[in-house]
Formats: C-alpha cells, sequence, structure tokens
C-alpha cells in the first residue's frame, strides 16, 4: 500500500495544480469534476498518512519494548497493544477508502414497489413498503416525490413509484431492491389462517439527460385518457403518456398528473433511470441481470427478505441477518438492516481487492 499511497500523493499534487490554474474556472463543468477529485484524494491521502504514522509508531513501540526491563517493560507491552490497535483501525479505514466508489453513489434513486403474489393482500403489503421506505426517508431527511400510484381496490398499490433526493439515498437503498415476502393474517381472512404474499421492489438511480442521450426519434409517445380515481379532468381528457423506447422495449405510463407535459416529464424520468440501468448492466456484461435480480418472478419463494409478523420478525436471507423488531422497521427503522447490508457489501469487496 505504500506504492498506491505514492501514487494518490503524486495525483494529488497535479490536480492541486489543475485547480491553482487562472483558467480553471472556465470549464465550470471540468473544474466541480476537478474539485470533486481533489477532495477524494485529500482524504485518500490523508488516510494513507495516518496509516503509515501508526506503522511508524508500532515499530518504533517494538524497538523500545526490546530494549526495556522490569516495570518499564510491562508498560510497554500496554503501548505496543495499543498502536497494534491503532495500526488495525487505520489500516481498515484506508483499504476502505481505495476500494472502487460506486458510479451511482450520490444519486437520486427511483424507486417501483409493485403487488406480486397475493392478490389483494400483496397491494397492500406493497403499500407497507411504501410507507416504510417514506418513513426511512423521513428520518434521514430525504426528500420524496410519489411519480405514480394505482391505488387497489381495498387501499393497497398495486404499483407504486417515487423518486427519492438525499446524498447517501442511493447507498442506503440500493441492496432494497428484490422480491420481499409477508407472513401475516390478511384483513380479508375470516379463519385466522397465516397467508404468504410477496411485493418487488426496483431501485434505480436517476438518471441525468446528458448521461443517457435519448433520440427523439427513438421514442413512441401515446396520449389516452387517464383511468381509475382522478376527479375534474384526470379522466376526462388524454392526459395520461405512454412512451415506448423503440430500441430497448422499455415501456413507462404515467397518468397521475392532470397535465399531459407533467406526465410526459415524470415518464421520461423514469425511462431515463431504467435505460441507465441496463447501459450499466451492459457494461458489466450481465445484460439486465441486475434487475432481473432484483424483482424476480416476484413468486412467493423467491424473496430477498422476509417480514412475519407473528413473531414480529425480519428475516434479510442474503446475509442471514434476523430482527424481532418487525413493527420499528415497517415505521422506518431501517438502519441495522441497511447498515449490516453495506458491511457485508464492504467485506465482499475487500475479499475480492485483497491486493489493495
Amino acid at each position: 500500500m505504500h506504492d498506491r499511497l505514492s501514487q494518490l500523493v503524486d495525483e494529488l499534487l497535479v490536480v492541486e495544480a489543475k485547480l491553482g490554474d487562472p483558467n480553471a474556472t472556465k470549464d465550470r463543468g471540468l473544474f466541480a469534476k476537478t474539485a470533486r477529485r481533489h477532495a477524494e484524494l485529500s482524504d485518500l491521502v490523508k488516510a494513507g498518512q495516518n496509516w503509515e504514522a501508526a506503522l511508524t509508531d508500532l515499530s518504533e513501540a517494538k524497538e523500545i519494548l526490546h530494549e526495556s526491563t522490569g516495570i518499564d517493560r510491562e508498560d510497554m507491552r500496554e503501548l505496543v497493544a495499543m498502536a497494534e490497535v491503532d495500526l488495525a483501525q487505520t489500516e481498515d479505514q484506508f483499504r476502505t477508502l481505495l476500494l472502487p466508489k460506486d458510479p451511482n453513489d450520490g444519486k437520486n434513486v427511483i424507486v417501483e414497489i409493485r403487488g406480486a403474489e397475493g392478490g389483494e393482500e400483496a397491494n397492500l403489503f406493497a403499500r407497507d413498503l411504501f410507507e416504510m421506505f417514506r418513513a426511512y426517508g423521513a428520518q434521514h431527511g430525504w426528500k420524496i416525490e410519489v411519480l405514480a400510484a394505482d391505488a387497489s381496490s381495498l387501499g393497497g398499490y398495486s404499483d407504486v413509484s417515487m423518486v427519492v433526493r438525499g446524498t447517501d439515498a442511493w447507498r442506503r437503498l440500493k441492496h432494497e431492491g428484490g422480491p420481499h415476502r409477508v407472513q401475516r393474517v390478511p384483513a380479508t381472512e375470516s379463519q385466522g389462517r397465516i397467508h404468504t404474499s410477496s411485493a418487488t421492489v426496483t431501485v434505480l438511480p436517476e438518471a441525468d439527460e446528458v448521461e443517457v442521450n435519448i433520440n427523439p426519434n427513438d421514442l413512441e409517445i401515446d396520449y389516452f385518457r387517464a383511468s381509475g380515481p382522478g376527479g375534474q379532468s384526470v379522466n376526462t381528457t388524454d392526459s395520461a403518456v405512454r412512451i415506448t423506447h423503440k430500441p430497448t422495449g422499455t415501456v413507462v405510463s404515467m397518468q397521475d398528473e392532470k397535465s399531459q407535459l407533467q406526465n410526459r416529464e415524470k415518464a421520461l424520468r423514469v425511462l431515463r433511470a431504467r435505460i441507465l440501468r441496463k447501459q450499466q448492466d451492459d457494461q458489466a456484461a450481465e445484460m439486465s441481470a441486475a434487475r432481473r435480480d432484483q424483482v424476480g418472478g416476484g413468486g412467493r419463494s423467491e424473496k430477498i427478505r422476509t417480514y412475519n409478523f407473528k413473531e414480529n420478525r425480519v428475516t434479510d436471507h442474503r446475509i442471514g441477518l434476523t430482527l424481532y423488531k418487525l413493527d420499528k422497521v415497517l415505521a422506518g427503522d431501517l438502519d441495522d438492516v441497511v447498515d449490516a447490508l453495506l458491511a457485508n457489501e464492504r467485506q465482499q469487496q475487500l475479499l475480492a481487492d485483497g491486493g489493495v
């Protein structure tokens, strides 16, 4: 890691020189990108220097211990132990910062939730998940905008989507994509029997227009009359919009707004997010595998997480985590689950990049 630190120091000097150039601010986009890299490098170099200092401290403490006798030797053993702990911590921090950054970090997030298997109970569970993510977002100070909501007959959602805005929204929500399974007695069950239902969650990074350049000629746009509840002019004019991206076959529909323009803009935002995700999957040679892994078939046997009401239990099957606080989790207390998933992701990265 000494060589890597040396490379980072050299790069930091180059970046600082670029920022100090009198012409640096002429290209604001490039200047902002350079400034972000400077901040990243500064953190990396500082962490690396802390690690080197801890390494030196441990080496010096061991030398003194070797030369010590009597009471002084016992004191030095304690200092060596403390220096070993400090070295382990600083090395861990440096290695973590050296891990590849998620290209979607810092982006806004589009979350799509759909009732899957279980009929109306699945739709009611989809609403529970929507409320859970909305409460979680409030705890973290995120701003949430509902893009579309298709309400079901008993007050659930057959389909609901939202944009979540927050600097750490992607980092903390990216592992929520996939089939979620619920085990409980439905409100419609007269015999008190426990049913198993499921809802699917898809998590997409919101794409900027510059990231996804959509050719207008590749779009097929249809306008039609909105269906379902809405009142006034919502379902009396052709305000609903369906956009088909012909090269990929991606279809997005929006009908919640009274204005064609508003529905069209919302649909384009979701369309860009889906295309960006597909492009990222293609670049990783996975061809939409990430999205298929998230949604699966929506079947009850496919699940990333189970919510068992009788036991007040939440189990994340990917990491074998079980918590007996379902009521709190559904109220938005998701940090214990999310932190465990992020810790597992980091551990897997460290194992894969052991040579960092």
